[in-house]
């Protein structure tokens, strides 16, 4: 590998390249609505599966389970004190 392309690599726009990819999917919920981040999630499953049959693994699913607890509490935090500062 060539240090150039790799130090290219780095420093690529990486927050510019974020910025566009929350821009295209607000883009792309609006105009079809939520429906469209189900299709898009069905596909990527189905490609994963298609590229490594044992996906996912009980361990793929351990670990998605966690992120999805802390995700829970972290929605149920911002909840309630949107729920208190309104009740002022």
């Amino acid at each position: 590998m060539d240090a150039r392309d790799l130090k290219a690599y780095v420093e690529r726009g990486w927050a510019a390249a974020q910025t566009r990819k929350q821009e295209h999917w607000a883009r792309e919920f609006r105009e079809h609505g939520p429906d469209v981040t189900v299709e898009v999630a069905c596909a990527l499953r189905e490609h994963m599966r298609l590229v490594n049959p044992d996906w996912p693994s009980e361990s793929d699913r351990r670990d998605d389970l966690a992120h999805h607890v802390v995700l829970k509490r972290a929605i149920d935090g911002a909840t309630r004190a949107f729920l208190l500062r309104a009740a002022r």
